[in-house]
């Protein structure tokens, strides 16, 4: 996943080797940041509006300024894009309370916010989302505040280390007895009897945008979807599996802690969600993700 040559640091596009941020800046010292990826599909943003307005939420929620409205941001990423000549991939935006001339854990009346932007050439639509991917059950260790986009992402980073350890992809973080998220996506289970369940929006997990788009697919796809906490056991025996993201879109979920999913392999309501969402997105699905018709 290359690092495209030219990013954006707060009003100015330069070379990567260029871009430097103050170490006393509250994203490094305090983790105090919000961010956002969004997803570029044939040279246009996947669901730039739902990222904004969740960037902007997040913002606000960790007493943050907003440095610009949507249309500025719209102006950040489509000039990001550009000047690197990406087609497919992803924007990745992190904004932080900035740099002061200390380390205080309060900080000033009003922080000036650090602007960083950078963009990565990636295939969206490849293998992990065509054969699935493994997972394991991990606890849950993350703040409570997990439905604000924030860097605080060192539990996340450990799940998916110890997941690797583990010979999985992933992990579905488990707390009190139900399934939060997997360790950087929303979760999501088909029943034997074909009903689609994600666990409902709280402070416990992220809005995803994607998700928000996979939601927006029941009536054309016929889905039955509800929105509740469920347990480890239940995926264990669900018919199938999967995860929502913007850097991984929709992937099927084929083993959890070395048990077969389902058959084993991505099934045909997974296949329908990830057709139908390509689709969304312009995806010329014969082309680019021809094993989505199989089963249609």
């Amino acid at each position: 996943m290359p690092v495209c040559p030219i990013v954006h640091l707060n009003g100015s596009f330069l070379p990567l080797g260029e871009a430097h941020i103050s170490p006393l800046d509250r994203g490094f010292l305090f983790a105090h940041a919000a961010y956002e990826v969004t997803a570029v599909y044939g040279g246009r943003l996947v669901d730039l509006d739902g990222h904004i307005a969740r960037l902007t939420r997040t913002l606000a929620g960790i007493d943050i300024p907003n440095p610009h409205d949507a249309s500025g941001w719209a102006a950040l990423h489509t000039e990001l894009i550009v000047r690197n000549d990406l087609t497919e991939g992803l924007v990745y935006l992190e904004v932080t309370g900035g740099a002061y001339d200390a380390r205080d854990f309060a900080g000033p009346e009003t922080f000036t916010p650090t602007v960083f932007a950078y963009a990565d050439a990636k295939a969206l639509i490849g293998a992990a989302a065509r054969d699935g991917i493994k997972a394991v059950f991990l606890d849950d260790t993350r703040w409570s505040r997990r439905d604000m986009k924030t860097t605080q992402l060192l539990s996340q980073g450990l799940a998916y280390r110890a997941a690797k350890q583990q010979g999985a992809d992933t992990a579905f973080m488990v707390e009190d007895g139900f399934v939060t998220e997997a360790a950087s996506a929303n979760a999501w289970i088909v029943t034997r009897a074909g009903e689609i369940i994600t666990r409902d929006l709280s402070p416990a997990i992220l809005p995803g945008i994607t998700r928000a788009g996979v939601m927006a697919l029941r009536g054309k796809g016929g889905f039955t979807i509800t929105e509740r906490a469920f347990t480890p056991d239940e995926v264990v025996n669900a018919a199938e599996a999967f995860t929502t993201s913007a850097g991984a879109m929709v992937a099927p979920v084929t083993h959890i802690d070395g048990r077969v999913v389902g058959a084993g392999t991505p099934g045909p309501v997974t296949r329908k969600i990830q057709r139908l969402y390509y689709e969304a997105m312009g995806a010329d699905i014969p082309a680019a993700a021809p094993w989505t018709l199989e089963r249609a």
